[in-house]
């Protein structure tokens, strides 16, 4: 996957090379076939900037699926909306 990334990078850095551009953030995320995260690209072009090459990038996967993240959520809610009714009815005596 890393070596997947990086040399996803290099190509759109290097096409923007070739075509006279100053790579960006933007310019690099527009020629990608896959979205990345911007931290990603920033280190990307910051390596580049400094000494010319993409540094092995590696992309951590261990990020909660959506479906956890909406039960987390939903419970947040709920104890916030348990904590707000109390409050809301110690301020009512």
């Amino acid at each position: 996957m890393s070596s997947e990334i990086t040399k996803a990078l290099t190509e759109a850095i290097d096409a923007l090379v070739a075509e006279g551009k100053d790579p960006s953030v933007a310019l690099i995320k527009s020629r990608l076939a896959d979205p990345l995260p911007m931290p990603l690209i920033i280190k990307a072009l910051q390596s580049w900037k400094s000494s010319a090459r993409v540094p092995k990038i590696e992309k951590v996967e261990n990020q909660p699926s959506a479906e956890a993240r909406i039960a987390a959520l939903e419970q947040q809610v709920a104890t916030l909306t348990a904590r707000l009714e109390k409050l809301e009815s110690q301020q009512a005596k």
